[in-house]
């Protein structure tokens, strides 16, 4: 009885001190466990009709999301902008049932994939030049709003490409950066973390804009195809000590 009294104690005071180190060497600015889907709302895109859907699945005492794309696309945006400089990673866990037969990230047909993490960097008037001010306020009075500035895409691709990233086949200020190919490690979860700022300087060569939402995207209308996805959770956060700044 002694022995066993010692191992409980033991192994609840290495949680206790593991949970107190990370919230020392991390500050979380959201941590979504699916729990709902209040912080979150539908983002549409012109002239697709046929949505994707998303909603709540539980597994015993787990939820997560789970997301079902069958020749539709649409995404979840998270309702609040959060600083990109301040908080400049994400981690994440996902898994796919399966993905396209005929998904290519290359190809405008291609462009689809079971499970994205969507960066969008939010456009300033402030800081654009003529030509693109004209270009952005076009947009804006037909869309209602303004594009993104940029995206980064963290996919999870049909197939494993020779490039860490590959520019959009629809703009050049879109990147897509597979951290997950094929479905050898489908029906599995499969954990991720990402430093969005030096991503970002990697894929365009400067620096990003400082605001940013967060998405998340199962989409197959290119290729008409289907799947289903999932995602435990989502964190943004910042490791203490972190030097990333402003340039």
């Amino acid at each position: 009885m002694m022995s066993l009294r010692y191992t409980v104690t033991s192994v609840f005071v290495f949680v206790f001190l593991s949970l107190g180190t990370y919230a020392e060497e991390h500050t979380v600015l959201f941590r979504e466990d699916f729990k709902s889907l209040i912080n979150w709302e539908p983002l549409y895109f012109p002239k697709i009709e046929k949505h994707s859907s998303y909603g709540i699945h539980t597994d015993g005492t787990t939820s997560f999301l789970k997301a079902v794309s069958n020749d539709s696309a649409s995404a979840l945006i998270y309702k609040q902008l959060f600083n990109i400089y301040e908080y400049p990673f994400i981690k994440w866990r996902w898994k796919v049932e399966n993905v396209y037969k005929n998904g290519n990230a290359k190809t405008k047909e291609g462009d689809d994939y079971p499970l994205r993490i969507y960066i969008m960097f939010k456009y300033d008037p402030k800081k654009a030049g003529f030509f693109e001010k004209l270009k952005y306020k076009t947009a804006n009075l037909i869309y209602g709003q303004y594009p993104p500035h940029s995206s980064l895409n963290y996919i999870w691709s049909n197939k494993i490409f020779a490039e860490s990233i590959i520019t959009s086949s629809y703009t050049k200020k879109s990147k897509m950066i597979p951290l997950q190919s094929g479905i050898l490690k489908g029906g599995t979860w499969q954990n991720e973390k990402v430093d969005i700022v030096k991503d970002y300087q990697r894929a365009f060569g400067t620096t990003p804009p400082a605001e940013a939402s967060i998405a998340i995207m199962n989409d197959s209308d290119n290729t008409g195809e289907s799947s289903v996805s999932y995602l435990d959770y989502i964190e943004v956060y910042r490791e203490n000590g972190d030097n990333n700044s402003q340039i």
